[in-house]
């Protein structure tokens, strides 16, 4: 009975984790240094989800969970700086520094396709919820 709760639950859990990447990947666009103060560029995250058998409803529908945060394998996006302190002093991209290969477009509508499913799982939960309650009333 409380399976579609259990389901949408499992839902918002892993577009909130969704979130929160993406929310990283905006947040980092213009670090050109790791956590150890290296010149190495962020390298962005993203979710793979994977459905959860563990929740299953009793017409097959199954929940969802997050399999884990991988980190792109991109190259940076190189710009022309020369005068910037993390500036490549030789090689191939003598000038240059190195960015993170992040996508404001991109990741704005995985945000907003993030935000639409979060929507979208509150509303099934509040449609069970009233169902249930009326279920209630017609018992009692």
């Amino acid at each position: 009975m409380f399976a579609s709760l259990d389901i949408s639950a499992s839902a918002l859990v892993a577009q909130r984790i969704r979130l929160d990447a993406i929310s990283g990947n905006i947040a980092q666009m213009s670090t050109t240094r790791n956590e150890a103060g290296q010149s190495v560029p962020y390298q962005p995250r993203f979710v793979v989800f994977k459905p959860d058998e563990s929740i299953r409803s009793p017409e097959g529908a199954v929940g969802v969970t997050v399999s884990s945060v991988e980190i792109s394998q991109e190259p940076p996006r190189w710009r022309y700086q020369p005068g910037h302190p993390d500036a490549q002093t030789e090689g191939p991209h003598k000038g240059y520094v190195a960015y993170p290969n992040i996508d404001m477009t991109t990741e704005f509508a995985d945000s907003l396709n993030a935000t639409r499913a979060y929507e979208a799982n509150v509303g099934v939960m509040e449609a069970s919820k009233s169902m249930f309650a009326q279920a209630l009333r017609i018992i009692g």
